[in-house]
């Protein structure tokens, strides 16, 4: 697990190109954030979490629970989800928008849907 990327994983760095090659100005993995977000709008006081299917729990056909040491996976993985959710609690508490960006939406062949979507979220 100690080769697990947390940051500037593929999936991250294909949303990374786009947003800067259409002139979106952003900062990384902000420690003063709840979740350490991927990617920061401070302007706009919105973020966005790309977040891997797996590890998050995704209900897509990337994620499937592991067949040996269950116990351990699925307090692991649970844990991930609820400490999602406190820090998307947070973020809302103190006035920050958030989307979540899934890993298996980036590896679909039309991105057109996602990238009209992360417009849509930054000019809400």
């Amino acid at each position: 697990m100690s080769r697990i990327k947390g940051k500037n994983t593929k999936p991250e760095m294909i949303v990374r190109k786009w947003l800067w090659r259409n002139g979106l100005k952003y900062r990384l993995h902000r420690n003063d954030l709840p979740g350490k977000p991927d990617i920061v709008f401070a302007g706009r006081k919105k973020v966005i979490f790309v977040n891997g299917c797996f590890w998050h729990k995704h209900n897509c056909k990337y994620f499937k629970w592991p067949k040996s040491n269950t116990e351990f996976w699925r307090q692991k993985i649970e844990g991930n989800v609820r400490r999602d959710g406190d820090n998307f609690a947070a973020l809302t508490a103190k006035g920050w928008g958030y989307m979540v960006i899934w890993e298996c939406e980036i590896k679909e062949k039309n991105l057109e849907p996602l990238w009209e979507r992360i417009k849509e979220f930054l000019n809400e």
